[in-house]
């Protein structure tokens, strides 16, 4: 009995011991889930570890699309992806929360995890990235009085809380210490090249802290200089300094640079923003870069075991307004960035990757880390639908009263800007009245972000006979001679004023839309204005036509579609004695015959002037082929659907000769004047 006894206690004994080792190591696994910086290196799990990362942003891929996106991504080698949070998308106006469709940040951050990649957050609140107001939401500039931007400012600082209040606590249990994807989180961004407010900096920590703890590594990023990391980096709350430069640049002497601004220990090397390729504006010729030297300059920092975030893996596309600009050293210097932003990465706007730069950084990093070779994935495949014939559906001052409602109608002694009026993307038109005395009339407009269009007509006529005046632009403000219409009656000056986006980088940040001075004429300041704010969501209100026919196959149809539309533009024919043939919205129907043959695609506008496309109600986005380079605009297959689809376009100046657009395979940079 007493052997027996002895024996069930050695046998509880031993199942005790085999629980508390089980129970140890089940803590040990959820201990052992952590990222940490220690000895210059990262380490994840109790093994040191390398990032090969790049940015890949949800909200510049049509939300369909993540997971192909993703996949190409993790095919070239990748292990973690970097995006921006871009406030702006989430809080369109105060208060008011959107986190659906491709704003859904938590669905694209669980896939990642799904796909088995890390993520490196970039919450902002200010992010840069050629996007609108650098990621700030435009309502932000409408608030008296005005907020400094990026600033220890305690009203701007307030409503940072607000929004991260909201944010943060989304994507805490998706941290990597939670058992989700997210290693890293950063803090504002490239602050070093805008100012030195340690204050501001630090309060953002604290703010993250409160809703991330303690165990996320915290990160900023700047220019890879000593003045840039002296303004930027915050080691002393224990928040992470990566750096970025130049590609091409001798890596090595920077990251011992970074080293003077992490802690003994902590100074992984790191450039958060190794650049594939570089941004276009309007007007410019499409960048691109090397594939053979960007991989050997991934080369030096991969094989060395660096660690680098390539800026882009996969650009994808500013659909709708949300573009952002720079300027020069004077904000007239205005350049908006493109609809696409490709920006020559190693994965196209439209998902390629049988290209030579995917080809080269994919054998570097295969060669540096040991990654296996994963297949490469196949193409998309893309539609060539033809030509689509057009037809016009109305002019904009014909039907002012169904695309502007009538209560958001603003009134004011002084013209008003965009985001005071309630209009914080598009267009908004301002009206006066004046008396036209003599041959001709001369108006100056000091300050107009971006470009307007002017019209005259006799008052008593209404918007009818109108007559197109000129324009007057941001980057070449001039003023304006305006002919005498004889007027029985007063003058009625319309101004429409386009929002081209949002300059998102250096000082002048703080760009308010719309006019944003006095109106002169002859030297006389006009005043009593009203501001009507253009809705394009309204556009379905209008009467819809028949389809149109479809001209599937350009070869096959002898309609000659490439026209000299910077000649047209100055062309006196083209005005017809100086009335405007925009700006007006034209229609266009093309059939789909089954799901199958639902296709990528990308619309040419070869011939047209300026202005914004919908397909099937959906904003694909700005087009500009007088100006150059994009002359075409890409197409999802989402967006399309087996059966009908509808193409509306807004042309600012005047159509196609032809009223056609096309609707091909390939995307084309060769448009513009200097082209």
């Amino acid at each position: 009995m007493a052997a027996s006894a002895r024996s069930f206690r050695e046998l509880s004994l031993l199942l005790a011991l085999a629980l508390c080792s089980a129970l140890a190591s089940s803590v040990d696994g959820e201990t052992s889930r952590r990222f940490w910086i220690e000895n210059d290196a990262f380490w994840k799990d109790g093994e040191q570890f390398q990032i090969v990362g790049g940015d890949v942003h949800y909200f510049r891929i049509i939300p369909e699309y993540w997971k192909d996106r993703l996949l190409r991504a993790k095919a070239l080698g990748l292990n973690t992806i970097q995006t921006y949070v871009p406030w702006n998308l989430h809080e369109p106006e105060p208060r008011s929360w959107e986190f659906r469709g491709f704003a859904d940040i938590e669905s694209y951050l669980r896939l990642a995890h799904e796909l088995e990649m890390l993520v490196m957050l970039r919450v902002g609140p200010y992010i840069c990235g050629e996007w609108d107001l650098g990621g700030f939401p435009p309502w932000l500039l409408s608030i008296e009085p005005a907020l400094k931007l990026r600033s220890s400012d305690s009203a701007y600082l307030s409503l940072v809380e607000r929004w991260w209040s909201v944010l943060l606590p989304k994507v805490a249990p998706l941290l990597y210490v939670n058992g989700g994807p997210i290693i890293m989180v950063q803090i504002e961004n490239e602050f070093g090249s805008f100012g030195n407010d340690k204050r501001y900096l630090h309060n953002l920590v604290l703010l993250a802290r409160r809703y991330l703890g303690n165990d996320v590594i915290l990160y900023t990023t700047d220019g890879g200089t000593i003045g840039t990391l002296k303004n930027g980096s915050i080691p002393q709350d224990d928040v992470f300094a990566a750096v970025d430069f130049s590609t091409g640049d001798n890596p090595w002497p920077i990251f011992r640079l970074q080293k003077q601004y992490n802690f003994p220990g902590k100074s992984a090397p790191l450039t958060a923003e190794f650049y594939t390729g570089w941004l276009t504006h309007w007007g410019e010729s499409i960048a691109t870069t090397d594939a053979r030297s960007t991989a050997k300059a991934l080369k030096d920092i991969l094989c060395r075991n660096g660690s680098a975030v390539l800026y882009m893996a996969h650009g994808g596309t500013n659909f709708g307004f949300y573009n952002g600009a720079n300027t020069g050293q004077d904000e007239s210097e205005y350049k908006a960035d493109l609809t696409s932003y490709d920006y020559d990465a190693p994965i196209k706007e439209h998902g390629d990757v049988q290209n030579p730069k995917y080809k080269a950084l994919r054998r570097v990093i295969h060669e540096c880390t040991g990654t296996p070779l994963r297949p490469l994935p196949d193409n998309i495949e893309r539609g060539n639908y033809g030509l689509v014939k057009l037809q016009k559906v109305a002019s904009l001052f014909d039907i002012l009263d169904k695309i502007c409602d009538p209560p958001k109608v603003s009134v004011s002694e002084q013209p008003l800007s965009m985001e005071q009026s309630g209009q914080m993307f598009g267009f908004l038109l301002y009206f006066s009245e004046y008396q036209g005395i003599g041959p001709y009339n001369i108006l100056s407009i000091p300050k107009v972000h971006d470009r307007a269009q002017v019209f005259v007509s006799c008052s008593l006529d209404g918007v009818r006979n109108r007559r197109y005046a000129g324009t007057i632009e941001r980057w070449s403000n001039k003023p304006l001679q305006i002919p005498s219409l004889s007027c029985s009656s007063n003058t009625s000056l319309y101004i429409l004023v386009e929002n081209m986006g949002r300059v998102n980088y250096g000082q002048y940040i703080f760009d308010k839309k719309g006019i944003l001075s006095s109106v002169e004429m002859d030297g006389i300041t006009l005043r009593h204005w009203k501001m009507y704010p253009l809705s394009f969501d309204a556009l379905g209100v209008l009467a819809k036509f028949q389809p149109i026919q479809q001209i599937t196959n350009a070869r096959n149809n002898k309609v000659p579609i490439h026209g000299d539309a910077q000649n047209k533009l100055r062309a006196s024919s083209f005005y017809r004695n100086g009335l405007s043939e925009g700006p007006e919205i034209y229609e266009g129907h093309f059939h789909i015959d089954s799901d199958n043959e639902v296709k990528d695609t990308f619309i040419s506008f070869r011939g047209w002037n300026k202005g914004v496309a919908f397909v099937n109600n959906f904003n694909i986005g700005r087009f500009w082929p007088a100006m150059g380079p994009q002359c075409a605009l890409y197409v999802p297959a989402p967006i399309l659907r087996a059966g009908d689809n509808v193409v509306v376009i807004f042309e600012l100046h005047g159509p196609n000769p032809e009223h056609t657009i096309n609707l091909v395979e390939d995307p084309d940079f060769t448009c513009g004047s200097n082209k």
